[in-house]
């Protein structure tokens, strides 16, 4: 089966006008002005008129089986279902663990992966926990990178936040060279997704490994950039320095600090001439969203949304006046290239088919294409997960 989306406006994430893209055998076969396939049997058509041609989002910090517990059992957060993440137009995840990597356990991550690979859309993990040292499945970095399809990198590492195993320099360092030699022994990514708490250390120790290593800066990938405000100013020096940093989309801002909220970040680190392929958005998906008071004790919770990645693209566009192929780069292309993920983040020949189409009007979600299978059409549901 072919199919070919017509007269739509496509961006790659780059705008290239008005295009045709043909489908087939999951990949994209070709994208041109005009594709005339009149009488070819077994051809889908779709009609792209006043819609633009998206690559799917990639959403690389979601918490698939659940997270939290920080309040106790009862506040675990529950798995991640395949249409919650299809009706946020998001094609590609990397699931992760959190504070509790006990009880969640890697096994049941790579599981929940390949169900949703199964399912219909592309799942890889990282490797790992909060805590330092991780436990790898295969009982080492590298060979879980070699070894295991699903394994892409490490994390998510907690640094600067009372929750985190407190890890010392040395410490990170010997995770990062691990990850570095996995990663290029495998042909993956190999990178350390790190979470940076609320502490006053921020990224320091990030900052003082690429001094004082040859490891890169961009071997490590620290998200919540926008937890606070100080926190948001060492992300753009760090930024400003060549390292990646990755905004949540499901943040809970602290009261009065609403300029935290991930559109409103983003611009402002724009507008401190930070390179853009260094930002990525993510959502922290099913992950808690626990609050602490200043002795550290837990005072209530929220739960991330996959939706928040496409709601805070989209209000970069419409609230803060971000052009549309710039907003798209955080949640495909920089994505993809930071992670080395093959075929993915870019419409082109060869590439995934991973395409939505976002109404020209409102850019809504009208259609989700995920490897070349219809799953969202004219915002109607067409595939749903196995127990949904």
């Amino acid at each position: 089966m072919l199919t070919l989306i017509k007269n739509g406006d496509v961006f790659t994430p780059d705008y290239i006008g008005k295009k045709d893209v043909l489908i087939g055998g999951g990949e994209i076969l070709a994208i041109d002005e005009n594709i005339t396939l009149a009488g070819t049997v077994g051809v889908e058509m779709i009609n792209a008129q006043g819609m633009h041609v998206v690559p799917g989002f990639i959403d690389s910090h979601v918490h698939i089986i659940g997270g939290g517990g920080e309040g106790g059992f009862n506040t675990r957060t529950p798995e991640l279902t395949l249409t919650e993440a299809t009706k946020a137009g998001v094609t590609t995840i990397v699931g992760v663990l959190g504070t509790d990597g006990f009880t969640r356990t890697m096994p049941d991550l790579i599981a929940k992966a390949k169900a949703l690979t199964e399912e219909g859309i592309t799942c890889y993990v990282h490797t790992g926990s909060y805590h330092v040292p991780i436990q790898p499945v295969t009982g080492r970095i590298e060979t879980d990178l070699m070894l295991i399809q699903e394994i892409i990198g490490v994390g998510e590492v907690a640094i600067s936040d009372h929750r985190s195993a407190q890890p010392e320099l040395n410490e990170l360092k010997r995770l990062a060279a691990e990850a570095r030699v996995g990663g290029m022994l495998s042909g993956k990514g190999g990178i350390v997704n790190v979470h940076i708490g609320d502490g006053a250390d921020k990224l320091s120790l990030l900052e003082e490994i690429a001094r004082t290593t040859e490891i890169p800066i961009t071997q490590f990938l620290p998200t919540h950039i926008n937890r606070n405000k100080d926190l948001l100013q060492a992300g753009i020096i760090y930024a400003s320095n060549g390292g990646r940093i990755d905004l949540t989309t499901s943040n809970l801002p602290h009261e009065g600090e609403s300029d935290l909220k991930c559109s409103k970040a983003f611009k402002k680190i724009l507008s401190r001439g930070v390179d853009l392929s260094l930002v990525t958005f993510t959502s922290d998906a099913q992950g808690s969203l626990p609050r602490f008071n200043d002795k550290g004790e837990f005072t209530g919770l929220g739960i991330g949304e996959i939706r928040s990645l496409y709601d805070e693209v989209r209000a970069s566009v419409l609230e803060e006046g971000i052009p549309l192929e710039q907003a798209l780069q955080v949640v495909t292309r920089n994505v993809a290239k930071a992670l080395k993920l093959k075929g993915k983040g870019e419409l082109a020949i060869q590439n995934d088919a991973d395409i939505v189409l976002l109404d020209k009007q409102d850019l809504s979600i009208d259609t989700v294409i995920a490897k070349g299978q219809l799953m969202i059409s004219h915002k109607e549901t067409i595939v749903k997960g196995t127990f949904e």
